[in-house]
């Protein structure tokens, strides 16, 4: 929190101080964040920091994103394509993946398509706003998720969501790559999820090593198979499309933990927003309407950065959401869905089914929507490089390429191990990750809006990587550690159930967690100011 610590910490004002900017700060020869301490030159200079130094200047006359983690200063956020704050997301969302979510409401939660309807429409509606409303970060300070973070966690403290980002994000890569090698194996029994993971992990590695505007111009096109592919499996299973109805009766507990699940799935893209954000100018889009510009919607700025980005969330995730719970609650009627359906286990089976009256056109789309999963894996695999380099000073030394190189090694033979020995165990233990982000979210929040009234200008710029001028730390690693100790008891997972869940309330862990966080985090801050 920007208030006076113990350290002497204080609001600033203060606009950055003027430096020299390259023409083209993506492609700078060795960002600074790399320049080591002259004493340290001389050790080096021969070395490995040497040879990475030679590697990114390479790279970065090549049109390679070398920059590091340092904020990015306002004169050189320059970028006025604010639709992109759209797509962006829209892309990584309209995949699917988002069908699996919805598609868990009949197949594991027993709900019928009425119900599971309900509570997709209701999550949808208000968890889109939380990553949205992060996106606004990116563009209106130019920090990276985690570097952002320290202004409420501390230089230090920042340590355990990053390396917990670090770990969700390698963990989503794998699921991803896994779903989208099963989704291309059903095409034929020629094909098998290896060449899926394999081709899927090279095109995310590919995107993700060219940085931030290649991902932003992928993003921009990624979508349009699969938006073709979803209306045409429409037109040919709509006709045996059903309402059916529950299987049995609906408990308040299936409700509460189904709602759960959708909600996790969506709010745990905020520790990734800003980090798409941070080049783009806040005050302009070009491509805005001159018809437009007098509404006070598209004159406020941050209102407009949110609402793309809310949109590209809400449109892409509700939608895949339907299809996949209206579909899979079907399944049970078709036989063919149904084997191909894999009693809920394979989504991409059952798009291969839905599809399989088309012949060849219908395996041909099923093969462009598993080649899609890249459009969720990219974005993904560059949040895996930033918030590596935010765990330690060592580590963002280290240029940011490397670690897609590292995130890619660990991918490949970790998803083809894992899609036949234990994605089951990985899907269980990454169901953990809506719990962690939920509370570093309102954490996060809380510091924003309740101590700091929601106003950017009151975050120092210049401190990100001074921890005398940053808070301790103590009063979000103190709510998080609180809010963890009620979140067990109130979880409901295959694996875990809490005795407050299995008293019949459901997984209310993220219910809970957050707004424990929330009181805790106020009264620690109260009580050392």
């Amino acid at each position: 929190m920007l208030i006076d610590y113990d350290s002497g910490l204080r609001a600033t004002h203060g606009v950055a101080e003027a430096e020299q900017v390259p023409q083209d700060i993506e492609k700078a020869s060795l960002p600074s964040i790399y320049q080591l301490p002259p004493g340290e030159v001389e050790r080096t200079s021969s070395g490995m920091h040497n040879l990475l130094e030679r590697l990114t200047g390479f790279l970065a006359r090549h049109g390679i994103e070398t920059r590091g983690i340092d904020p990015i200063p306002p004169e050189a956020r320059t970028d006025s394509r604010l639709y992109q704050m759209f797509f962006v997301w829209f892309s990584p969302n309209m995949n699917v993946l988002g069908l699996g979510t919805g598609a868990s409401g009949p197949a594991f939660f027993g709900l019928g398509v009425k119900e599971t309807l309900i509570v997709l429409s209701i999550v949808d509606i208000i968890a889109c706003a939380v990553p949205a409303y992060f996106a606004v970060f990116g563009p209106k300070l130019g920090m990276r998720s985690m570097v952002q973070a320290r202004y409420s966690w501390g230089s230090y403290a920042v340590m355990l969501p990053a390396a917990l980002n670090v770990f969700s994000m390698q963990g989503f890569l794998i699921l991803n790559c896994i779903i989208g090698g099963q989704t291309l194996a059903s095409v034929s029994s020629h094909l098998d999820d290896t060449l899926g993971i394999v081709i899927i992990s090279l095109i995310s590695m590919v995107v993700t090593f060219c940085g931030y505007q290649v991902i932003h111009c992928y993003e921009s096109a990624a979508w349009i198979p699969n938006v073709i592919t979803f209306i045409i499996m429409l037109g040919v299973g709509g006709k045996h499309l059903i309402n059916a109805p529950a299987p049995g009766p609906v408990t308040a507990a299936s409700v509460i933990t189904f709602a759960t699940t959708t909600a996790s799935s969506v709010i745990s893209w905020c520790t990734m927003t800003p980090d798409y954000g941070v080049y783009h100018n806040e005050k302009a889009s070009r491509y805005d309407s001159p018809g437009l510009a007098n509404l006070v919607i598209f004159t406020n700025y941050r209102l407009r950065i949110f609402i793309y980005t809310y949109l590209g969330f809400f449109i892409a995730s509700i939608t895949c959401h339907y299809l996949g719970a209206v579909f899979a609650a079907s399944a049970p009627f078709n036989s063919s869905w149904e084997t191909g359906f894999d009693g809920g286990n394979s989504v991409g089976g059952l798009i291969a089914a839905v599809l399989s009256p088309l012949g060849g056109f219908g395996k041909f789309l099923t093969v462009l929507l598993a080649l899609s999963i890249p459009s969720a894996c990219a974005p993904t695999m560059y949040t895996f490089a930033s918030s590596f380099m935010t765990i330690a000073t060592f580590f963002a030394k280290i240029p940011r390429w490397v670690y897609v190189v590292i995130s890619e090694g660990i991918l490949i033979p970790v998803a083809i191990v894992g899609a036949t020995q234990f994605y089951d165990t990985f899907v269980d233990v990454l169901s953990i990750i809506g719990y962690w982000s939920s509370v570093f979210a309102v954490i996060i929040l809380t510091e924003h809006f309740v101590f700091l009234k929601g106003r950017f200008d009151l975050y120092d710029s210049h401190a990100w990587d001074q921890p005398s001028r940053l808070p301790p730390g103590f009063a979000a690693l103190f709510a998080f550690l609180g809010a963890f100790a009620v979140v067990i008891p109130c979880m409901s997972q295959v694996w875990y159930t809490g005795p407050i869940a299995d008293s019949g309330t459901g997984d209310i862990g993220i219910l809970v967690g957050s707004g424990v966080a929330f009181i805790l985090y106020d009264i620690h801050v109260l009580a050392m100011t």
